[in-house]
């Protein structure tokens, strides 16, 4: 079956985050926005219609999550990562951001530390802080010789040693930089938290979206140690376009970590999904395999193309080509820019919106997130602004 993810959808005026805030966050509207983390291809048509054949139902009551959601959540894992799970260590989460903050109330207190690896996905910066914890830094390195991050494992341990954090947020497969976490560096980190008793949260929201040979590894699967201390989320949205949907679920092997953090959520009544969210998540785990696969070779595509039209025709820009995800990191600091006059460059003169580099902590700066989740004539569109904004600066 054929699938078309060069069809160009409008998305302004349906309350999307990525077009409709564009005044909010970056004070106008006449911006190419490729910044928030969904894509602008059509959401998979079998998800859609078992939406839609649930909601022509007159009625839209209290629903319990039938089995079959449940199984399709552990069929996918075991076929697709060979992750055996069993069900009593599987719960739903209202959303991954939330399950880390769940996390915190539940096994923190205000002013404990919790490691995070920069540059890293916002919210693990933003929510220990708001939470009252404090957030301490095991920057990732770069590595110029095959222009990617390496986590610095050496430096974690000085960290646990003397900072005590009581958590890590790990970011698997690694959010913005695209990076597939090798299972022997994983499972040295799982033995550093053991010995430091820290506790690890594995965000692996892009699981799904591993791209051409790179494989991705569950972080409970990397050794018995990684299991017993983690707290592992994951979910259908980015991978099959239903941001939108909350269907997130978390996976706790360990009994002294599963029975208090499912007791937590089960006392506060966040452990059961709305029924629009057992429907989609089936459906696309059950019927969205090939969809899946077309929609990761598109996006390979994406990420070659605008990799190469930077290094052909902007050499002043870098992509760090991700092995898994939609989101392209984007090394800007061959151009010689501050940080205003980044800002200034895309914004103001490119006419174009993406994630400030800042935003992701130590390391983001000079850096742009750039989502090619698209249809290539808008990326086509970007690149050509871009290119033309960069020459201006000679002007």
């Amino acid at each position: 079956m054929g699938y078309c993810f060069d069809t160009v959808i409008d998305r302004r005026g349906s309350g999307a985050i990525m077009t409709d805030c564009l005044q909010k966050y970056y004070g106008r509207e006449d911006l190419l926005p490729l910044w928030i983390a969904d894509m602008y291809f059509e959401t998979p048509a079998p998800v859609r219609a078992a939406l839609e054949k649930r909601l022509d139902h007159q009625i839209y009551g209290y629903a319990v999550a039938p089995e079959s959601y449940w199984q399709s959540i552990l069929s996918w894992e075991k076929e697709t990562h060979g992750w055996t799970i069993s069900r009593d260590t599987l719960c739903f989460i209202p959303g991954i951001v939330r399950g880390i903050a769940f996390v915190l109330q539940c096994f923190t207190r205000p002013g404990d530390k919790v490691v995070v690896q920069p540059p890293v996905y916002m919210p693990f910066l933003n929510v220990p802080r708001a939470n009252g914890r404090q957030v301490v830094y095991n920057p990732l390195r770069f590595d110029e010789a095959s222009r990617t991050y390496r986590m610095d494992l050496d430096n974690l341990e000085t960290v646990c040693r003397e900072e005590r954090p009581k958590v890590l947020i790990l970011s698997n497969p690694h959010n913005p930089a695209g990076i597939v976490w090798p299972a022997e560096d994983l499972a040295r980190l799982a033995e550093i938290c053991r010995r430091a008793g820290v506790l690890v949260v594995s965000d692996e929201i892009h699981a799904d979206m591993a791209l051409g040979d790179n494989v991705h590894h569950p972080f409970p699967t990397v050794s018995q140690t990684a299991a017993d201390i983690s707290i592992t989320f994951a979910a259908p949205s980015k991978t099959f376009n239903i941001a939108g949907i909350v269907s997130s679920f978390c996976v706790v092997s360990n009994p002294a970590l599963r029975e208090p953090f499912f007791g937590y959520l089960e006392a506060n009544e966040l452990n059961a999904p709305m029924f629009l969210s057992t429907v989609a998540t089936e459906a696309a785990f059950t019927q969205c395999g090939p969809w899946r696969r077309a929609m990761l070779d598109y996006v390979q595509e994406n990420v070659d193309y605008v990799s190469d039209y930077l290094a052909r025709r902007i050499p002043g820009i870098t992509a760090v080509r991700p092995q898994a995800s939609f989101l392209v990191w984007l090394d800007c600091r061959g151009l010689g820019l501050d940080h205003d006059a980044l800002i200034d460059l895309f914004v103001n003169r490119a006419r174009l919106a993406l994630n400030d580099g800042e935003a992701f902590g130590p390391g983001g700066e000079g850096h742009m997130r750039m989502n090619v989740g698209a249809p290539r004539a808008m990326l086509t569109e970007a690149l050509s602004r871009l290119e033309t904004a960069v020459k201006s600066l000679k002007d």
